[in-house]
């Protein structure tokens, strides 16, 4: 597991309407390129980070929630559609948050990528990080 400070995390979405703060540690900074989180997001590949989820907390708003599968949840904001979180039934102590939403994250670099498997044929990989064809195997 890579951990990378200890700090205390500001960020929201788009329109402002869920804003939230989490303590550090932040883990496992990646880019997924699954399915479900590519369509959730409407982008090629989304940047998460992870965080313990008794750390995480509302500070304005109530975002929506949707089962994207029977065991994962996603959090987005019901007003502008952002997308926030995601917790998966077999991780239920972290909560992974949409890295970009965070005010800090050009210092949260992603570290690797996951569910390569699920990459779609025109994006090329080229930045050196590590590789996973699934999850990371944690």
């Amino acid at each position: 597991m890579s951990r990378v400070n200890e700090e205390l995390y500001a960020g929201g979405c788009l329109c402002g309407a869920v804003r939230y703060e989490v303590r550090g540690p932040a883990r496992n900074p990646c880019w997924c390129h699954c399915t479900s989180c590519r369509r959730a997001a409407g982008a090629p590949a989304v940047p998460w980070v992870t965080f313990a989820h008794a750390d995480f907390r509302l500070t304005q708003g109530t975002p929506q929630e949707f089962a994207s599968s029977a065991p994962v949840r996603r959090g987005f904001c019901g007003a502008c559609g952002a997308s926030l979180t995601y917790r998966h039934a077999r991780r239920p102590a972290d909560i992974d948050v949409a890295l970009a939403t965070l005010e800090a994250a050009a210092g949260l670099a992603p570290r690797m990528h996951i569910w390569v498997q699920d990459k779609l044929p025109w994006v090329s990989i080229a930045d050196g990080l590590p590789v996973y064809q699934a999850g990371t195997g944690e």
